[in-house]
C-alpha cells in the first residue's frame, strides 16, 4: 500500500515550552501512514525558514518520500499552541505561509505520480480545493477532512470529490451529526465520517450509520488525534473495507497519539 498527503505542512509552536513541532493535516496523515507500516509520501509547500527546514528534515528522517514539493522564499507554515489539561489550544496562525501564498498546481508529472498510490489525503487547511477536481479524475480514492470549522459552503463546493469526507463534530449533538452527514452525502460509494472527540464516532456510507466509542485516556495531548483517526480509518479501508473495523483502528490510534506531545514528536526549542 501507497499513500499521499497533499498539502498543508505547518510547525505548532507551543508557547508554554518554546518548542515547535511538526504538524499539518496533510502531512501528519503521511507520518502517522508511516508509523504504521504503510510506505508514504508527502507532496507541499515549504518555505526557506528554520521551521520549514525542522518539517523537511524531519520527513527525511522518517524515510518519507518529499520528492514533488515544492520551495518557495518565506515563511513555512506555522501556528502558536498552548495546552489545558492535555487539550491542544490554538492562539493563531500565519494561515498556511508559503502554502496559501503559492497554492499548488499540477504538472503532468505530478498526476502521474499521485497515480501510483492507492489513496490520498487533504483537507480545508490545505489551500487545495482548487485541486480536487483534478485530483478526483485520476482515479485515486480521494479523502478530504474539514475539521472543526468547516461552513456549509465549503461542505457543498468540495464534497462531491470525496470518496472519504470526514468531520469534526463534537459541537453537534449525536443526533445532529447523523442529520448533518446523512444530508451531505452527494455521490454513490462515498463514506462520511464524524468524530467527536470523547464521544462516540459515527460514519454513515449511505445505507446504514456505523458507531465507535472512543478509547478514553488521560491524555498528554490532543494534537493530532482527529489526524490519526482518519489515517488508521483509511488504511484499514483500503485494506479490507470493513467500516465498523475501520472505525476501531481509528479510535485506537487516535488513543495513542494523545500519548505524545505534539502531533507525533520531534520537537525542537526556538
Amino acid at each position: 500500500m501507497k499513500v499521499l498527503g497533499i498539502g498543508d505542512n505547518v510547525v505548532d509552536k507551543y508557547v508554554h515550552q518554546r518548542t515547535m513541532y511538526p504538524g499539518g493535516n496533510a502531512l501528519n496523515f503521511s507520518v502517522f501512514a508511516k508509523g504504521e507500516g504503510v510506505e508514504a509520501a508527502f507532496l507541499g509547500v515549504f518555505g526557506d525558514d528554520d521551521e520549514a527546514q525542522l518539517v523537511e528534515h524531519t520527513l527525511q528522517q522518517l524515510a518519507i518520500d518529499i520528492s514533488h514539493c515544492r520551495h518557495f522564499s518565506g515563511e513555512n507554515g506555522c501556528a502558536r499552541v498552548t495546552l489545558e489539561n492535555g487539550e491542544r489550544i490554538f492562539l493563531g496562525s500565519n494561515e498556511g505561509g508559503v502554502t496559501r501564498l503559492n497554492p499548488i498546481l499540477l504538472s503532468e508529472a505530478d498526476k502521474e505520480y499521485i497515480c501510483g498510490f492507492d489513496i490520498m489525503h487533504t483537507g480545508l487547511y490545505s489551500h487545495t480545493g482548487h485541486l480536487l477536481a483534478e485530483l478526483n479524475e485520476l482515479g485515486v480514492p480521494l479523502s478530504f477532512d474539514f475539521s472543526d470549522d468547516f461552513e456549509d459552503e465549503q461542505v457543498e463546493r468540495y464534497i462531491g470529490n470525496a470518496d472519504f469526507a470526514f468531520f469534526s463534530c463534537s459541537h453537534m449533538t449525536d443526533e445532529e451529526t447523523r442529520n448533518y452527514i446523512e444530508a451531505k452525502r452527494r455521490r454513490d460509494g462515498q463514506i462520511l465520517v464524524a468524530t467527536r472527540g470523547g464521544d462516540r464516532s459515527i460514519a454513515y456510507d449511505g445505507a446504514s450509520f456505523y458507531y465507535q466509542t472512543p478509547e478514553l485516556i488521560e491524555a498528554v495531548d490532543t494534537m493530532g488525534a482527529g489526524d490519526s483517526y482518519i489515517t488508521a480509518f483509511l488504511i484499514s479501508m483500503i485494506k479490507d473495507g470493513n467500516i465498523q473495523a475501520a472505525m476501531q483502528e481509528g479510535s485506537r490510534l487516535a488513543a495513542k497519539s494523545c500519548m505524545v506531545e505534539g502531533s507525533f514528536g520531534f520537537g525542537a526549542r526556538y
